[in-house]
């Protein structure tokens, strides 16, 4: 029987699941709205609204709970130092899902999945400063 069985497997490995949702997830807090299929973002919220959630308690013990799902420490930094004090009076729902049609190349539903209140200039100024850097170091 498959009672409280909630989450859809993607037809991957747990360990695949974990890794991808924690690459999703940092991918979402360091742009504040990546585009990725509807279970995909259906999946996604919960886990990203979790780390918001550990991010307003601010303590050590989440700073590193935090790390310990993202692995990367830029993308926990800016969970604590900025989407941290931009809910802080929020009781939840830090993010909001927005179909967006079907894929090309196998029809699939897409969705976009943001931060309510998002920083429009997030989106890409990571990559932005990652190619002026690069291109300061090539000339």
């Amino acid at each position: 029987m498959r009672h409280g069985k909630v989450h859809r497997k993607f037809n991957r490995t747990w360990e695949h699941r974990k890794a991808m949702f924690s690459n999703l997830a940092g991918a979402l807090i360091t742009h504040e709205q990546i585009v990725t299929t509807l279970p995909k973002a259906k999946d996604l919220r919960p886990v990203v609204e979790k780390l918001v959630t550990l991010a307003r308690r601010g303590d050590l013990h989440a700073r590193r709970q935090a790390i310990a799902e993202l692995k990367d420490h830029a993308v926990v930094k800016k969970l604590f130092d900025v989407l941290a004090p931009r809910y802080k009076e929020r009781p939840g729902g830090y993010t909001r899902i927005m179909k967006a049609g079907f894929r090309y190349g196998d029809n699939t539903a897409v969705a976009v999945i943001e931060f309510v209140d998002r920083d429009v200039d997030a989106k890409g100024a990571a990559d932005h400063a990652r190619t002026a850097a690069a291109a300061a170091e090539a000339a």
